[in-house]
């Protein structure tokens, strides 16, 4: 999978990504709006080009008060997320070429007020899936939001039990998107107490849905 040229379904406005790519920002307006005074911080996992955060944080009124950190491995996204970030002058959003899957990328900032894990839990195993969500209760402060998204024409339909395991952990549902909707958007806000991040461990293995429909 070229994960560059895969993003230019986001130029269409009738594809599926656009679809979901104005899900996922409504969401995160929400939770920047709702989101207690002061500055706040994001981590975005499989960042990609980093449309859905870099686009609202452009044009909200919050959008200076945000300081996030994206993680893509893909270094042709992380240029384009970067020239837009500069672009639309938000000097404290950082887009880092590295592992997602690693903690220490996100030390400096989690527990953070915002959490996007979008684009990544269709890409894994269903063990992964689960274990990333358990350490996003140290990636999330207590009362942060969690966006997310699955895609349920992957067999099993996977997104009941990704709302069973966040709620599990202390995640309070926010919305979720109608399930006649392939491509599932979701927000959690979590009311437990963070633990401490792991250093040096690896949440998860990138897969890719290409290669899990295959199997």
């Amino acid at each position: 999978m070229d994960w560059h040229e895969w993003h230019d379904a986001y130029d269409s406005p009738d594809s599926y990504l656009s679809h979901r790519l104005a899900l996922i920002q409504e969401r995160i307006r929400l939770a920047l709006d709702t989101a207690p005074p002061g500055p706040l911080t994001a981590i975005s996992l499989c960042a990609g080009q980093g449309r859905d955060l870099i686009g609202v944080l452009a044009e909200h009124p919050r959008g200076p008060e945000v300081r996030a950190r994206l993680v893509e491995l893909d270094e042709r996204n992380v240029d384009v997320a970067t020239r837009a970030a500069r672009a639309a002058g938000l000097t404290d959003v950082e887009v880092v070429a590295g592992d997602a899957a690693l903690t220490d990328q996100y030390a400096e900032l989690a527990p953070a007020d915002l959490v996007l894990v979008c684009g990544l839990l269709g890409n894994i195993s269903d063990a992964d899936v689960e274990r990333v969500l358990d350490h996003c209760t140290a990636l999330c402060r207590t009362g942060g939001t969690l966006v997310w998204t699955r895609s349920r024409d992957l067999a099993p339909d996977l997104v009941p039990q990704v709302c069973v395991w966040l709620e599990e952990r202390g995640f309070e549902r926010l919305w979720v998107s109608d399930p006649s909707i392939p491509q599932s958007v979701g927000a959690h806000r979590f009311t437990g107490e963070p633990r401490q991040l792991p250093t040096g461990t690896r949440m998860f293995d990138f897969i890719g849905y290409d290669v899990l429909r295959q199997t």
